[in-house]
């Protein structure tokens, strides 16, 4: 592997920024203790400061441990690629970045391998994120350029994310938008939810896509892009998302997490401008929870 460091990594201490592409803060010093790790053609040591621009290269000796976690890699597939990014359909289950409880396995790491790059060192590439048992589409970056450029862009809502999502009963209209400042809820820690001493802004656009007995389809468009936003939104309004075990009910449909499924994307090519839309269908799960739901 090699890599220019970011300018945003300086006063870094290598294996911090190391810790991303190897699985773990202990594996890059692993890494980094046989040898392997150089700057600018130097061999490194592990406490070694970053000044941003260095030439990063890893070369590994025969039967070295590439990666802390023996576990297979995070499974994706790639919707579309050019020199700048990335577009990937996550399934359900996937992490996309290290965090809490999940340090290895995760989709940034999966990508590191493939180019993503650009952002914070611990999550290359990442322009947004799904939750864990949210599946979908998602943008990611090759570089540092690309990546402040689709953050940029996603910081006007000039990205289109849409999602489908199945709700519990059916809302007053066919469609809307709920503006509802939400933050981390004052009781429970693990929930979002508009009782927060720390609220941002929300909005979360919504039509109807098909009315059912007893839920509703609706296509979700997201204007803001807070944590569990589509959840916590539709849970205040009295709709929860089917499924969901943390705002709504568990195994409605027989489903085993929630009915959210990021299906199109829309967004401007970062170096030439021109326009990019992906669809995903709905994966085989939701799929038959959706013709439950229809009562066949």
């Amino acid at each position: 592997m090699q890599l220019r460091v970011p300018a945003e990594a300086a006063g870094q201490r290598l294996d911090r920024y190391l810790s991303a592409r190897a699985g773990s803060r202990a594996q890059a010093q692993r890494w980094i203790e046989l040898g392997g790790v150089s700057l600018n053609g130097r061999i490194a040591r592990k406490a070694d400061l970053l000044g941003g621009g260095e030439l990063l290269s890893v070369v590994l000796p025969e039967g070295a441990p590439a990666a802390l976690d023996d576990g297979p890699p995070a499974p994706y597939e790639v919707v579309y690629e050019d020199a700048d990014l990335l577009v990937i359909d996550k399934p359900a289950g996937v992490v996309v970045h290290p965090a809490g409880g999940h340090r290895s396995g995760t989709l940034s790491q999966a990508l590191a391998a493939r180019g993503a790059a650009g952002g914070e060192p611990w999550r290359p590439g990442i322009v947004h994120r799904l939750d864990k048992d949210t599946s979908g589409l998602l943008v990611v970056a090759k570089s540092e350029a690309a990546h402040r450029r689709l953050k940029a862009a996603l910081a006007a809502r000039e990205i289109v994310r849409e999602y489908l999502a199945l709700v519990e009963g059916r809302p007053p209209a066919r469609g809307g938008t709920i503006d509802a400042p939400i933050g981390r809820d004052r009781r429970a820690r693990r929930r979002i939810s508009l009782d927060s001493d720390a609220l941002r802004e929300a909005r979360t656009h919504f039509r109807l896509e098909e009315a059912l007995d007893g839920a509703t389809l609706l296509r979700v468009r997201l204007e803001t892009g807070r944590t569990h936003q589509i959840r916590a939104h539709f849970e205040a309004i009295g709709h929860p998302v089917c499924g969901d075990p943390e705002y709504g009910h568990a195994g409605l449909y027989g489903l085993e997490r929630q009915f959210l499924h990021a299906a199109h994307l829309e967004l401007s090519q970062p170096s030439s401008g021109a326009a990019l839309a992906f669809d995903s269908p709905l994966p085989a799960d939701l799929a038959a929870a959706l013709e439950r739901a229809r009562g066949r």
